[in-house]
């Protein structure tokens, strides 16, 4: 009888994926503890703890009925030698229903600097190691919770300075980043499976349709990531704030409005011109947007040899200004402007500021309007931040002597730094720019940071590349070579390629306990 034949062989693995490398979830073998709440004394402090051990803690530390998991429980607090440390609420998760995506366990105890560092001692003593910086969002950026844009973003909940900000870094953490990053990927994905097709036959072309159909693919994944890289300056903005530079002639009241806006006096202010030979540089909130308040020397068209270094860095903070607000004295005549400045200002990031309205027998009203707003085609597209402002808007028509505005006759604000007049209109005025400056992506607000301009540059650089080879119908491996290099690139964004100095770098600027 002859025997049964053998068994197939088994099938052969799947092919890796294509495109980046998900990193796998880690498994920790350390529970990590570190304080979540900032030093020193308060109401309550938080103590916070993630690892495998976490479950037995809880048990051992509150017998014999350990609280259930997710619920807020008040209990004793005993150290490994049974002495009553505190009275703490307790909350326990289990992984991977938890921020880290391990077992994780919160202390709340009061806000004694000197408990809450006798809990962090007997959790050391029970098995628990110091948790290093970031060490917990970089466990939930390991374990799959969030992708490393998100982690980033916890950073920029953190640090945000205006509600702009906030607004930003919570969209990101909510995976807006990432989401426009899989729509890029996948479709990249398709292309790139199109392309391989015809890799292992290297005597047949890509047929005419198919060719098409990837141009246009490509096309499209191209204006999605430079929409995403034109988010970058926005992103630095909302991260440092608006550079926004005062200008003027001496004695105009640039110092005074800095003082007013400021909140208190922060420049010397004196009636002898030229007080001011050093900028001065103050971070202010204005509605939603956080400003970066620039005070500059006078433009003193006849300046001593100390003043022209002050102009100097003027016109050094000028190079690099976003908006610019121009104080003018109204008791004078409209000055003009040096020409590296007057050839930057325009109406979309310039507002006139017709100072000391205080010293003149009839003020300019501020519910003035002009008949009409002539611009030029420079600004055909840019609104007015002067126009329909809240509070009615100051406007008095000028004819400034800078070539960028006075073929327009642009309007004015009518203020007091003195007084505060006009300030509202001010606010309002400057918002309005600020707001111009924002970068939508559909209905969200994207703001990247610098390290995902970079990778998105590369990325650029080999859809380009992938372009022209489709193009001038190049080889298909070559073509393939230039969309992985890019699908490596937009990975990077989201942690997708493993790159541990760079992981390491990142979670370092996190506090410790985040």
């Amino acid at each position: 009888m002859s025997s049964p034949p053998p068994p197939p062989p088994p099938p052969p693995p799947p092919p890796p994926p294509v495109g980046p490398e998900v990193l796998a979830p880690v498994v920790s073998t350390d529970t990590i503890v570190a304080l979540a709440t900032p030093a020193g004394t308060s109401a309550i402090a938080v103590i916070r703890a993630s690892g495998p051990a976490c479950a037995e803690l809880v048990a051992a530390l509150f017998p014999p009925s350990p609280p259930l998991p997710r619920r807020a429980t008040h209990v004793d607090y005993h150290d490994v030698a049974g002495k009553l440390l505190d009275d703490v609420l307790v909350t326990w998760f289990r992984g991977p229903r938890s921020y880290t995506g391990e077992d994780s366990l919160e202390i709340a105890c009061h806000g004694n600097p000197l408990i809450a560092q006798l809990i962090l001692a007997d959790l050391f003593q029970r098995g628990c190691r110091p948790a290093e910086a970031g060490e917990f969002t970089r466990r939930a950026f390991l374990n799959g919770r969030i992708d490393l844009s998100q982690a980033e973003a916890v950073m920029d909940l953190i640090h945000a300075r205006s509600e702009r900000a906030l607004a930003a870094a919570n969209q990101q953490l909510r995976g807006s980043l990432g989401r426009h990053l899989a729509t890029l990927t996948d479709a990249l994905l398709l292309v790139l499976a199109r392309i391989e097709a015809y890799i292992d036959f290297p005597d047949e072309d890509l047929p005419d349709e198919d060719r098409r159909i990837v141009a246009d693919e490509l096309a499209s994944v191209l204006r999605g990531t430079n929409q995403l890289l034109a988010t970058s300056r926005y992103g630095e903005l909302l991260r440092e704030g608006i550079k926004t530079v005062i200008i003027g002639e001496p004695n105009a009241g640039k110092s005074s409005l800095l003082n007013r806006l400021v909140g208190r006096d922060r420049a010397l202010v004196s009636p002898e011109p030229g007080t001011t030979r050093d900028f001065i540089e103050e971070l202010i909130i204005i509605g939603p947007h956080a400003l970066r308040l620039i005070d500059t020397a006078g433009l003193n068209p006849t300046p001593g040899a100390i003043e022209k270094l002050g102009i100097d860095k003027t016109l050094e903070r000028a190079a690099e200004a976003d908006l610019f607000l121009w104080v003018q004295d109204a008791t004078l005549p409209s000055p003009a402007l040096p020409p590296e400045i007057a050839a930057r200002l325009t109406p979309a990031n310039a507002i006139i500021l017709r100072n000391k309205t205080d010293l003149l027998e009839r003020p300019t009203s501020n519910i003035e309007r002009p008949t009409s707003n002539v611009q030029g085609p420079a600004s055909n597209a840019q609104p007015n931040p002067m126009q329909g402002t809240d509070g009615e808007a100051a406007h008095s028509m000028l004819d400034v002597g800078c070539s960028m505005f006075d073929v327009r006759r642009e309007a004015s604000l009518s203020i007091s730094a003195l007084t505060g007049a006009g300030f509202d209109e001010l606010s309002s005025a400057i918002t309005t720019l600020a707001d111009a400056l924002a970068q939508m992506t559909g209905d969200e607000l994207i703001a990247i940071n610098a390290r995902h301009a970079d990778a998105l540059r590369r990325a650029l650089d080999c859809l380009t590349a992938a372009q022209l080879k489709l193009s001038s119908v190049a080889p298909t491996e070559l073509l393939a070579s230039d969309l992985r290099g890019a699908l490596d690139a937009l990975g990077e964004i989201a942690g997708k390629i493993d790159n541990e100095r760079m992981l390491d770098h990142l979670f370092a600027t996190f506090c410790i306990g985040k």
